[in-house]
């Protein structure tokens, strides 16, 4: 059986592009829809508003935006990584975070306010409370990262943007999936593009499986 390893490069790219996404995202979104579902303070709804509306930010947009800050005139110009991975990388940045913060904050807010009395009655610090709650609303911080793992690895929009679905030197370089399916249903390539879009939704499938049977298996009883 041959494998074709431009096949292979795109499925790898994007699941690579995918999982380095979603940690960075991650790591910004679950301490955020921490604060927010715990505290109170100046601003909080601000916040709120800030984080529900980014929910619905357009991908094309943050494309843009990323793009902007990146080329060489913008502020980030120096970096000199527009048209590579990690450009995409830091374009789904802002879509993802939203995302896994909103759904923490909900989970978050749903634990009884009973458990925060009782770790604070046994002389929890607030960083102990925080991780107790947190692991209590574990379910829902793992429906958060299936949400951002979806989001990440069918974006299209912004990647295109920042990524320019490139092949350099006969080699992929920043062509995932998705703009794959693009590229492929423009150039009349259509059963291409169905095995394309066949193995996103299989890979979608698989690690959803994995994910929410950790998730269903972590509920308390």
């Amino acid at each position: 059986m041959n494998i074709d390893p431009y096949i292979v490069s795109v499925i790898w790219l994007s699941l690579k592009v995918a999982a380095v996404s979603l940690a960075v995202a991650a790591v910004i979104g679950i301490p955020l829809g921490v604060v927010l579902g715990l505290t109170r303070f100046s601003g909080r709804l601000v916040f709120l508003i800030l984080v529900n509306s980014a929910i619905g930010l357009p991908p094309v947009v943050a494309g843009l935006v990323t793009f902007l800050l990146l080329r060489k005139e913008g502020l980030l110009g120096a970096l000199q990584v527009l048209y590579t991975p990690t450009a995409m990388v830091i374009a789904q940045i802002p879509l993802i975070v939203p995302l896994i913060a909103g759904i923490t904050m909900a989970g978050i807010s749903s634990v009884p306010s009973d458990l925060r009395l009782q770790a604070r009655a046994l002389g929890a610090s607030r960083i102990q409370e925080a991780l107790t709650v947190l692991r209590e609303a574990r379910g829902t911080t793992l429906a958060a990262i299936v949400a951002g793992f979806g989001a990440s690895v069918s974006e299209v929009g912004a990647i295109l943007i920042t990524g320019g679905n490139l092949l350099l030197g006969g080699k992929n370089y920043t062509r995932t999936m998705t703009t794959a399916i693009v590229l492929e249903t423009r150039l009349g390539n259509y059963g291409r593009a169905m095995a394309f879009g066949g193995i996103l939704l299989a890979i979608i499938v698989v690690v959803n499986v994995f994910l929410t049977r950790a998730q269903v298996g972590k509920q308390p009883a």
